[in-house]
């Protein structure tokens, strides 16, 4: 984690850092199943944790941040079906942010197999176009 990743995970509420975490160790944990991805980069993008393919053009970034409700989200890029996808694949499972993000109110509300999935689609959604 470079040091302006650190910091602004620090910035982030105290309550919503484990899940924010433990999001990021799935998207490493997915992008190492991946290797039409070359790995995952970790930036900042708009002050927030973002995530990207190492490779050009293979997927979409993933982003970590907390919502004016509260609670912390993973966002995709809203111009994307990411989000539409894995709501109509998981309908009603999730609280969701029209085409742009999955919120949680607690880390254990984080399903490894279906977030996994959603994880798994950004990183490679441009090979699937």
């Amino acid at each position: 984690m470079t040091p302006e990743v650190a910091q602004a995970f620090k910035a982030l509420p105290r309550e919503a850092q484990p899940g924010l975490i433990r999001l990021r160790a799935l998207i490493y944990d997915c992008a190492a199943g991946l290797s039409e991805t070359g790995g995952v980069q970790e930036v900042l993008r708009w002050g927030q944790p973002a995530y990207l393919p190492v490779k050009p053009r293979v997927g979409s970034t993933l982003r970590l941040g907390v919502p004016k409700s509260g609670g912390f989200a993973l966002y995709a890029h809203c111009g994307t079906s990411i989000i539409r996808d894995f709501a109509e694949t998981y309908p009603g499972l999730d609280r969701i942010e029209g085409n742009r993000a999955v919120h949680f109110d607690r880390a254990d509300q984080i399903d490894p197999s279906r977030h996994g999935q959603l994880i798994h689609h950004a990183l490679t959604y441009h090979l699937r176009r």
